[in-house]
């Protein structure tokens, strides 16, 4: 498949957030994903939002060593009773594949966006190869546009820091739209 980004494969942006146990991918989990597909308006065309199924025995240790869920105690309660209720993990793959082909034109590499997107990418690729397959190699990452705004403006986003999967996409795609705001095109 040619990875060459033509107006093809960026008609539509694939936003995707992951919860995880921590962010190790050679031993961390995968707890929870949404997925939203936009155009570069940023207007909503599709959402994706699941749990995923593992053994709670397994995931608890991983969780527990963890220091960010030692002071976020309601979303280790929530993503542990998310994970004991949610498939196995290849059935949210082969959904969140289905998605992805039902609403991008997969003839092309998707474009992934989202915030810190590389890490969620390092989960993608080592357990969701199949929609690792469908995506380009480059990302839109908004902590890039962060960093900029931060550093060289002065101008921080606020956002509510959730953590959870939806609503972390949802604020990402605000925040990317706020920065775009401030950016003239000489016409």
């Amino acid at each position: 498949m040619d990875k060459k980004i033509t107006s093809k494969s960026t008609q539509h942006l694939l936003w995707v957030d992951l919860e995880m146990t921590s962010l190790d991918p050679t031993k961390d989990r995968i707890l929870e994903v949404a997925a939203v597909i936009t155009d570069w308006d940023f207007n909503e065309i599709a959402m994706f939002d699941s749990g995923v199924g593992h053994d709670i025995k397994e995931i608890t240790p991983l969780i527990d060593a963890n220091p960010f869920f030692v002071k976020m105690k309601e979303n280790k309660r929530a993503l542990l009773e998310l994970s004991s209720q949610s498939p196995p993990e290849k059935v949210v793959e082969r959904l969140l594949v289905d998605f992805v082909r039902t609403h991008c034109d997969t003839h092309y590499p998707v474009l992934l966006a989202g915030n810190s997107i590389h890490i969620d990418r390092q989960f993608i690729r080592a357990y969701w190869p199949m929609l690792d397959q469908l995506l380009h190699y480059r990302m839109l990452d908004v902590t890039s546009w962060k960093l900029v705004f931060e550093s060289k403006y002065g101008q921080k986003f606020q956002k509510s820091e959730s953590h959870r999967a939806l609503d972390d996409i949802r604020e990402s795609i605000m925040e990317l739209k706020g920065y775009l705001e401030h950016i003239k095109i000489n016409s």
